[in-house]
């Protein structure tokens, strides 16, 4: 079994990272250094490379709390980043050695936000497998709801019918950069009413993403007699477009405002990727699942795949030896 060499992410890294990221199986602009880092004020980065040698066989977006590092928790997805040449045994000699390097810092804990599937360029769950064999925990589990685009889907007859109410209403859909609009007139007052929360990300702060990674963030406005009535903002990889965002004003039903825009975006704008991820439904950390919002979601369509949570001891690590016999 191997001993690799692990080190933390700098500035110097920059480059590399982003090259190897860019030609990996599993990752996607996520993982790039500008979108890690446009949160950097509110996470202890403690991202990891690791090297065979001198070559960058490994990438680990990642941050740090306590004695416990995570996989990066401002990203929707995480974990190991590999290339399409990666060998299993290879993923259990790089599981070992993380593993063991963290023991050796005091870090007593990992947690893994894994990346679905769906995202991936090839099959990549081999992390798993070294996952079972350290005895790591599942302790969460999110219910994602995905339309394979790939093959026959078909919408409810409740939501044609409210697709028919948008055309009636004349509703007009604009694909445009116009955050603040959606941001203040529409996204922030429902989350705030709905949820009390906040959008993850400020005007200025998706603003700025999508600036840096024009062709993976879209944002569309549904307009009706000229004012806007709803929009979205979507995430988009080599596979996937996700929504990011979703959200319609008081009248959303009464004009057919969402499904109108989604019908678009599902049947038109997006039809040539393998999948449309409408993310999950859940509420206190996937205990709960929200029946309206995951109603609304398979009503156009879609099914039902995962995304798990692990922890694992970073004592563990000797748990990875003579695997291979």
């Amino acid at each position: 079994m191997k001993n690799y060499s692990i080190r933390r992410y700098t500035l110097d890294d920059y480059a590399i990272w982003n090259n190897f990221v860019s030609s990996a199986k599993n990752a996607t602009f996520l993982f790039h250094r500008d979108f890690i880092e446009y949160h950097s004020d509110r996470f202890q980065d403690f991202s990891l490379l690791v090297f065979d040698g001198d070559k960058l066989i490994s990438v680990l977006p990642a941050n740090r709390f306590d004695n416990t590092l995570f996989s990066h928790q401002g990203l929707t997805y995480g974990g190991f980043v590999f290339d399409a040449k990666i060998k299993l045994g290879e993923v259990l000699d790089i599981a070992k050695s993380v593993l063991q390097f963290l023991h050796s810092i005091d870090i007593a804990t990992f947690q893994l936000k894994l990346i679905p599937s769906i995202y991936n360029q090839f099959f990549s769950e081999e992390i798993e497998y070294a996952l079972f064999l350290t005895n790591a925990k599942l302790i969460r589990r999110d219910c994602l709801s995905v339309i394979d685009l790939t093959k026959p889907f078909s919408f409810s007859k409740t939501r044609k019918e409210s697709i028919r109410r948008g055309e009636k209403n004349n509703l007009v859909i604009k694909e445009e950069l116009k955050f603040e609009l959606f941001w203040n007139e529409i996204l922030i007052p429902n989350l705030t009413k709905k949820h009390n929360s906040k959008p993850v990300h400020t005007v200025e702060e998706i603003i700025k993403l999508q600036k840096k990674f024009p062709k993976n963030i879209r944002h569309f406005n549904v307009y009706h007699g000229g004012k806007i009535v709803g929009g979205t903002t979507i995430f988009i990889t080599d596979k996937v477009a996700h929504p990011q965002y979703i959200s319609g004003n008081e009248q959303k039903n009464e004009l057919g405002s969402l499904d109108f825009l989604y019908n678009h975006l599902i049947t038109e704008v997006f039809k040539d990727k393998n999948f449309f991820d409408f993310g999950p439904s859940h509420e206190e950390n996937g205990k709960k699942i929200n029946e309206g919002i995951l109603f609304w979601k398979e009503s156009f369509g879609a099914k039902t795949t995962v995304q798990d949570y692990y922890e694992v001891k970073t004592s563990n690590f000797g748990l990875l030896d003579t695997i291979l016999i």
